[in-house]
């Protein structure tokens, strides 16, 4: 493991992997973690701003920690991660022979204070508190996530994971936010694309999602509204699911919403 307090750009390379971390401006106490185990692995973003905690860990080939795709860097207007107190911690792990993973990728665009971003590809967790990260030996890579918050006190947690039943199908994510105080917790279990969309722009609202199973669900949530929503779906087994939600809560006691597809 590698853990520095970073204070000016770093570039290192280990065989085929690569770190590029540029800080924008002076910064204080970041403490940066990062372990790369294979070949083939990168780490490329920017950041500003005081007390920052990230931990990455790559294991495997073909992955990729860095700025949002369609942001592109954010070095110009402050860093792809600028702001105060946020903790990161970003796992990715393909397991397949040399050559045969297909690309994990995870992107995030922060700007704003103490929020907390936890994902992995390649690994799993039992709940949105658990801190014990485990994998199966048998992942395929090929997942995708874009993460995008904004907003402060956020804390989106979550995975995706493969081959469990030898398809190995990558999964892909993206989630927005932009408003504060929300709570989201995201799982995509086993083969077949699962994909995931989620929107939220206001604040106070408390997600779970599921997707399970080898079927190829699908979900499309955007949640907006004066007040929080609470909202749990569950799209699990070997039937396609496919699910489009758009909710505007107006009710001063916020909303709940529970939605099971089997």
């Amino acid at each position: 493991i590698i853990t520095l307090l970073l204070l000016c750009m770093s570039t290192q390379a280990f065989g085929d992997n690569e770190i590029n971390i540029r800080q924008v401006t002076g910064g204080d106490n970041l403490v940066l973690a990062i372990d790369q185990i294979g070949y083939d692995n990168d780490v490329i973003f920017s950041l500003n701003h005081n007390r920052n905690n990230i931990e990455i860990k790559q294991v495997g080939h073909n992955q990729e920690i860095s700025w949002v795709s369609w942001w592109g860097s954010g070095y110009n207007w402050g860093g792809d991660l600028d702001g105060e107190d946020n903790t990161l911690k970003l796992y990715q792990n393909c397991t397949k022979s040399a050559g045969n993973c297909n690309k994990n990728d995870i992107g995030f665009h922060i700007s704003g204070d103490d929020n907390k971003l936890w994902w992995a590809e390649g690994y799993i967790i039992d709940n949105r508190n658990d801190t014990t990260w485990t994998y199966d030996g048998n992942e395929g890579g090929g997942h995708t996530v874009n993460v995008d918050i904004h907003g402060n006190n956020n804390s989106i947690v979550g995975f995706q994971r493969n081959c469990s039943a030898g398809a190995c199908s990558g999964h892909i994510a993206r989630i927005y936010l932009y408003g504060d105080d929300n709570d989201v917790f995201a799982e995509q279990v086993n083969d077949g694309v699962k994909s995931l969309y989620l929107t939220v722009l206001n604040d106070d609202n408390v997600v779970d999602i599921g997707q399970w199973g080898d079927a190829a669900h699908t979900a499309t949530i955007t949640i907006d509204g004066t007040y929080g929503t609470n909202l749990d779906l569950i799209q699990k087994g070997n039937g396609a699911n496919t699910y489009s939600l758009t909710q505007y809560c107006v009710t001063s006691a916020g909303c709940t919403i529970s939605i099971t597809q089997d």
